[in-house]
């Protein structure tokens, strides 16, 4: 029987310490703000958080460091993918064909 107690109080105590553990990393994360290598907690960059863009084929916002750039003379037209790029590429010169 005493076995037994001396078993529970051990499990318990090992119970306690790994939630007391647990709770210090958790608050020790919190209290640093960035994690090194300056990405926040949450996993988003420099490049995902700045300017939003609209593409101009899908009307989609994106962060215009995720973005696709393109250069159309002197303006920079920002697409959130090869697809919306490509589209409005064979669009453009589906209208220089006809005009």
């Amino acid at each position: 029987m005493a076995f037994l107690r001396i078993l529970r109080f051990l499990f318990w105590l090992l119970v306690l310490s790994w939630t007391v553990s647990t709770l210090r990393r958790i608050v020790a994360r919190m209290g640093q703000g960035a994690a090194p290598g300056g990405e926040s907690l949450d996993g988003t960059s420099d490049a995902a958080s700045g300017k939003l863009v609209r593409d101009p084929v899908c009307g989609m916002h994106v962060a215009e460091g995720l973005a696709l750039p393109f250069r159309e003379g002197t303006e920079i037209l920002h697409f959130c993918s090869t697809e919306c790029r490509d589209k409005y590429l064979s669009q453009a010169r589906k209208f220089a064909a006809n005009g």
